[in-house]
């Protein structure tokens, strides 16, 4: 497939997981891809250095990489943390550290994409948002308060930049077998009965692949979809929407 022949896209996040998967597709279907991260690794694609949290390095990585790229039609905006516990878990120091990255983040790296985004005749954004903006999970207080943000942004950004010909939409995963999710599982004190509790509150019984995410990030991104915008697209195994019966034993 080859719907993304002469587009230029900037994934962040793009070293592992949903952000690489991600990069990988985008590649094969055609794209010209660079990715950002907090440093530079060993991926089959041109890797910038950012942090997210820095405003003068990410506007730096966005304009090195627009100029390897020769231009830009797609942002996956996907760098972020995990964060873990209820209201009383987290101090406040966490909380701005987690909603730095997760959503001030993304703003700093729409913003300095915009200019060149608006330059495209396809041009497209997708965040990474979560199955925690819509349904209550527990121990994931500060978490899901930035991917609910997360969301919202994602309304805001595609009402204020679809009559510039931008589409704003945002996928929202479940939990996805990512390496974040591997240090979770090493953590607990019983890893395997962890990751079946994961497995069993998603209705297909397994987590989601970051290889997944990718194709749906890739759907919402790509010419095929140039009526959508302001949607958010679940990739999560079933949980926002279905209820299942308990199995008859």
């Amino acid at each position: 497939m080859t719907e993304f022949e002469g587009l230029k896209a900037l994934v962040t996040g793009g070293a592992s997981g949903i952000g690489r998967a991600t990069a990988e597709l985008l590649t094969e279907r055609g794209a010209l891809v660079a990715v950002l991260d907090l440093s530079k690794t060993d991926v089959p694609f041109p890797s910038y250095e950012a942090d997210v949290t820095d405003d003068a390095s990410v506007r730096q990585a966005v304009a090195d990489a627009v100029a390897g790229l020769g231009g830009l039609d797609v942002l996956v905006n996907n760098a972020g943390v995990g964060a873990q516990g209820t209201v009383e878990d987290n101090d406040d120091a966490e909380w701005h550290r987690v909603w730095d990255v997760n959503v001030v983040g993304m703003v700093r790296t729409a913003r300095a994409c915009l200019p060149h985004l608006r330059r495209s005749t396809r041009a497209a954004i997708v965040n990474t948002c979560s199955i925690a903006a819509t349904a209550g999970l527990p121990a994931r207080a500060l978490y899901s308060a930035t991917k609910g943000a997360v969301y919202s942004l994602t309304l805001a950004m595609a009402a204020d930049h679809v009559r510039e010909g931008i589409r704003v939409n945002c996928v929202n995963p479940g939990t996805v077998d990512t390496p974040w999710v591997g240090r979770l599982l090493d953590a607990a004190g019983d890893p395997a009965a962890e990751r079946a509790a994961l497995q069993a509150r998603q209705p297909t019984g397994r987590l989601v692949t970051p290889a997944e995410v990718a194709g749906a990030i890739a759907y919402l991104a790509g010419p095929l979809s140039g009526a959508t915008t302001g949607t958010a697209l679940a990739v999560d195994g079933g949980m926002q929407g279905l209820r299942l019966r308990p199995e008859a034993r």
